[in-house]
């Protein structure tokens, strides 16, 4: 163990003073799988509640992956109440579809979202070992400066932006928190980022703590225990957890710097032609340093897709070569129109052909439309635009929006007959809301700016 550092307690202490400031909630979630990291992390902050009062509640997401996974939850349910707190445990079944990890980690999200109630904050227990896992695994991606950030300390997620669906009884056992004030999204919180997996266990050893290890952190058929195994072959050459660890710190230092220029250009050349699209400035961009227009160009792409990651660097830069020389195209299911002044980016409509879903419901994951006069037929559903949208509208003298940018569009129908096209001013008026990422959208700069 690294002999300069404090105790973890004071460490762990000073962690959340930096996560949450000079005003803690009264109440905060921990998630907690029985492993070493989050099991010490639970014993840390309850410990830690004894000078700030803060109430914890505990949950145990079951994936059902191995026959296991029951009893190690029942393990952490006794040890909540054994130390005096709320647990659930919430069960998840994998549908066998996309990669087994991937869904795992998406559903953990989800679920703890339906089960956090009114809380806005929740402690997942990543270390510095986690940290320079994902940094090296980003590395052999070929990452640049973002992906070699790491993991933030805290982090927004809202995997629901509207009506966040209460769990059923067949899904949760155990205690949740109150739901008398639920407002989308929380906030995922790291206070263990700068600590080493084996300095939590020998805490959790001095303290006779419980816990327990996951064969499948063995199981070198998933690439991060591979990466895992690398890594302690990297400290015999002397490259450490901390050393990658802090070259994160530095890149996401570069990142911020990186991210101010980016919004300076947004703020100079950068427009909304219309809720969810952006134009840019042609002339402008073609001035710009090759990695700012990386970074507009994608903030772009993920803007008017409402997407959480960003397109595979090869493939954005193949499409800025396509915009320079006037062609555009489509990616990340986006389409870019090259104009006469303009760069016009907008969702690409063949992405959302199929979308068809109710008024009143979140559209494309980011658009609800609803019916407060009742304006509409109950057979009244929302979906793109498209071509035959298009040519329904009669008068198109006043529209500023092209036709290829216009076809994504959401719309009402009853059956084959356009009801209504708020972005176009086309039927009568009607709410309509924009969200990114679970958040309001509050345009393209205030999006570059927190993504």
């Amino acid at each position: 163990m690294p002999v300069n550092k404090a105790p973890l307690a004071e460490r762990f202490a000073e962690a959340m003073g930096q996560l949450l400031g000079p005003e803690f909630p009264s109440e905060i979630g921990l998630a907690v799988s029985g492993g070493g990291d989050s099991m010490a992390m639970l014993y840390l902050a309850h410990n830690w509640t004894h000078t700030y009062g803060v109430r914890l509640w505990v949950v145990t997401i079951d994936h059902g992956l191995r026959p296991e996974s029951a009893h190690e939850a029942d393990m952490v349910a006794r040890e909540c109440t054994a130390l005096g707190w709320p647990h659930a445990t919430v069960r998840w079944h994998w549908d066998g579809a996309g990669n087994v990890q991937a869904s795992a980690r998406d559903a953990r999200l989800s679920l703890i979202d339906r089960w956090r109630g009114d809380l806005r904050h929740v402690l997942f227990a990543h270390t510095q070992d986690d940290q320079a896992e994902t940094v090296l695994m980003r590395l052999m991606r070929g990452s640049g400066v973002d992906g070699l950030s790491g993991m933030s300390a805290a982090r927004y997620v809202a995997p629901y932006a509207v009506d966040v669906p209460v769990l059923s009884a067949d899904q949760m056992t155990g205690d949740a928190p109150s739901r008398l004030n639920v407002r989308s999204g929380y906030q995922v919180l790291r206070p263990c980022l700068d600590m080493e997996r084996r300095e939590l266990r020998h805490y959790l050893t001095v303290l006779k703590g419980r816990w327990v290890d996951d064969p499948t952190n063995d199981n070198r058929d998933y690439d991060r225990v591979r990466v895992r195994h690398l890594l302690n072959l990297f400290r015999d050459e002397g490259l450490s957890s901390e050393d990658l660890s802090n070259t994160a710190r530095r890149m996401a230092r570069a990142r911020a710097g990186l991210t101010a220029r980016l919004v300076d250009t947004v703020r100079a050349l950068s427009s909304d032609a219309a809720a969810g699209q952006v134009r840019i400035e042609r002339d402008g961009f073609a001035k710009l340093d090759n990695e700012t227009q990386m970074r507009l160009l994608t903030a772009g792409l993920r803007y008017v897709t409402a997407s959480e990651y960003r397109p595979r660097a090869a493939s954005t830069e193949v499409l800025l070569d396509q915009i320079l020389s006037g062609a555009g195209g489509t990616l990340h299911g986006a389409e870019v129109l090259v104009e006469k002044t303009h760069i016009r980016i907008s969702r690409e409509p063949a992405a959302i052909a199929d979308h068809v879903q109710p008024l009143n419901t979140l559209w494309d994951d980011q658009w609800l439309l609803s019916d407060p006069g009742g304006c509409f037929p109950e057979d009244a559903r929302v979906k793109a635009l498209g071509e035959e949208g298009w040519r329904q509208i009669a008068d198109r003298s006043r529209l500023t929006i092209p036709f290829r940018a216009a076809l994504a569009m959401p719309s009402v129908w009853s059956g084959s007959r356009l009801l209504a096209c708020p972005q176009l001013r086309f039927g009568p008026e009607m709410a309509t809301q924009r969200f990114v990422l679970g958040q309001p959208d509050r345009g393209f700069e205030a999006f570059c700016l927190s993504h």
